[in-house]
């Protein structure tokens, strides 16, 4: 017979390996589980809110295009399924994929609150935000080159709710009022009619909009930067390391073969055409 002690040990010993045994097949479980169950299901559900030129919707038809939707679609030829877009805005994009209802959301800026909620891939691009503004609006200064030159009572700033952009630029601002809308459309519209004196995105989505509009449109990168970030696909928080290495490693090599610039130069010239 075992001294108590001993056998008292091996129990422990035991009950360590078991835990361990399970511990390990749970992992190994849902390290291999994610896509295999979206293969199983046969469609990708790619959560898309609409920031020209990342995500685009055609109003009449109802058809995405812009380049994250361009990598949705070739994600899923990688996996054999189908793409499937669910609408939804920045305020709902986190919470939707926290909620299960599509598997991926497209176009997310990497920023450490949202890290708490989701999981990243590597970044697609790198991207700062910037602002645009009427040149004969008196209100700009004409050296104005930081947030502080802007930041001043009676200066309305347009941004999309719940972006990046609302988070960063509703830190920096002070003084200024920030008009927070539901759509890029609605920012850009604030702006034409005046309604507010300057609009607040993506600096290549603001590119776009500046030569689309080069008689009264001027856009400033502010010094330092307002904010600088990758822009990725947002994973549920759950996956693995090798679940998210299997997005990581479809991006790497699109990104150095250059296939993501093509995809960024299709989606800039289908902009800049509809806005002829």
């Amino acid at each position: 017979m075992l001294p108590r002690f001993l056998a008292a040990s091996l129990k422990v010993l035991s009950a360590v390996a078991i835990a361990a045994t399970i511990s390990t097949t749970v992992r190994a479980q849902s390290a291999e589980g994610y896509w295999e169950a979206i293969q199983k299901a046969g469609v990708l559900r790619c959560g898309a809110a609409v920031a020209p030129p990342y995500v685009m919707r055609d109003p009449a038809t109802g058809e995405y295009s812009g380049f994250f939707a361009d990598l949705c679609r070739e994600f899923a030829d990688v996996l054999k399924v189908k793409p499937q877009f669910v609408d939804t805005t920045w305020d709902n994009i986190v919470a939707g994929l926290q909620a299960g209802k599509w598997d991926l959301s497209l176009a997310l800026n990497r920023t450490p609150p949202r890290a708490m909620a989701v999981n990243f891939s590597i970044p697609a691009m790198e991207y700062q935000i910037s602002l645009v503004y009427n040149k004969s609006n008196s209100k700009i200064a004409a050296d104005a080159k930081s947030v502080a030159d802007i930041d001043k009572p009676g200066i309305t700033l347009a941004v999309m709710s719940g972006t990046a952009q609302d988070k960063a630029i509703s830190a920096a601002i002070k003084q200024a009022q920030v008009l927070r809308l539901p759509g890029n459309d609605e920012t850009r519209l604030a702006l034409k009619s005046h309604r507010a004196d300057i609009l607040v995105d993506a600096s290549d989505t603001n590119a776009l909009f500046t030569q689309a509009n080069p008689d009264w449109a001027v856009a400033l990168n502010p010094t330092p930067a307002l904010a600088k970030q990758g822009v990725a696909f947002g994973l549920p928080h759950s996956l693995s390391f090798s679940d998210v290495d299997v997005v990581n490693i479809f991006l790497e090599e699109r990104v150095a073969t250059g296939q993501v610039d093509e995809l960024i130069k299709k989606a800039n010239d289908e902009v800049l055409k509809g806005a002829k």
